[in-house]
């Protein structure tokens, strides 16, 4: 199995998201697995300067930060397509995702690589039988909340890529109580079978 770990907090050392998630990683990692892993505040491009719908821009129009672009999206196809299980780690920045996973999720949708278009103009995503775990945190926001822009979003991406099996691991709130957070989640994390 490859399991396909994606880091978006901003922050490197301290970070709850990260920590979780690499707690996640450990439960559920076999002896055999091979990880992939991606770091989104390493290496993110943003999509601009575009010519038409979609990732289309005609190579002789192709900028510098097209070429960069188009060359690391294909990368994170390519990690998506090889991938049996991801894990996203995530925490809420004003209510939403962080721009790094906008970004990653903008560079993903690719038609005819991660979801295509059916003859009823229906889309359809195109990476089934695949697993996403989603490590949310948070300092005040309440998971699935009215003010919880960041779950459902990332929910409804996954299941455009075609990914419907979802677990949500999270520690929100943590700015109410921290300890009792981060156990919550811990204890989530040591449930899954």
């Amino acid at each position: 199995m490859k399991i396909y770990q994606i880091d978006s907090s901003a922050r490197k050392q301290g970070s709850s998201s990260r920590a979780l998630a690499k707690k996640l990683l450990e439960k559920i990692k076999k002896p055999d697995d091979e990880i992939i892993y991606r770091d989104l505040d390493d290496e993110m491009v943003f999509v601009t300067g575009l010519t038409e719908s979609g990732m289309k821009i005609d190579k002789k129009d192709q900028t510098e930060h097209h070429k960069k672009m188009f060359e690391l999206s294909d990368k994170l196809v390519k990690e998506l397509k090889e991938s049996d299980i991801i894990i996203i780690s995530a925490p809420i920045y004003n209510y939403g995702p962080p721009a790094t996973l906008k970004a990653w999720s903008d560079l993903a949708a690719r038609v005819g690589e991660t979801f295509r278009f059916k003859e009823n103009g229906r889309r359809e995503g195109l990476l089934k039988n695949k697993r996403a775990y989603l490590v949310i945190t948070s300092g005040g926001t309440k998971l699935n909340s009215k003010e919880d822009f960041l779950t459902p979003w990332l929910k409804f991406i996954l299941n455009f890529f075609g990914i419907e099996k979802i677990d949500i691991i999270s520690a929100d709130q943590m700015s109410l109580d921290y300890e009792k957070s981060i156990k919550d989640a811990e204890k989530q994390i040591e449930n899954i079978s």
